[in-house]
């Protein structure tokens, strides 16, 4: 559950991480295009079987539903607000990705404009 929740977690913010490390952008886009897909196509995830089976081996029942809809729907949010939740969570996403490109051209022009002024003069 905790791999699970921490997955999401990183599906929603993962590429805030880019905007101070911009190579954590490359994990990012397939993990959240994976978060997207499952949402939109209704597609099973691997770490709900994967806790199913967990949960069996430890002598409990699997889970009847998703994670989602069994850990957060209607314990943290209300269910009824299910896709306005999905729409932040893609505005986070999409927003995280803005201000890395952002962050990235800034760093870019500031490097360019230091790079001039470091130069050795000329004779």
């Amino acid at each position: 559950m905790a791999v699970h929740f921490g997955f999401l977690v990183y599906v929603v913010a993962g590429g805030f991480l880019a905007w101070c490390w911009p190579r954590a952008i490359w994990p990012h886009l397939p993990v959240a295009g994976w978060g997207l897909i499952t949402v939109v196509f209704h597609l099973g995830c691997p770490l709900t079987d994967l806790e199913d089976w967990a949960r069996r081996r430890a002598g409990e029942p699997g889970l009847t539903t998703g994670f989602i809809d069994h850990y957060l729907a209607g314990v943290v949010y209300p269910e009824r607000y299910a896709g306005v939740v999905g729409l932040l969570a893609a505005v986070a996403v999409g927003m995280s990705w803005i201000g890395a490109s952002i962050r990235w051209r800034g760093r870019g022009a500031v490097a360019g404009a230091d790079a001039g002024r470091h130069r050795p003069r000329r004779a």
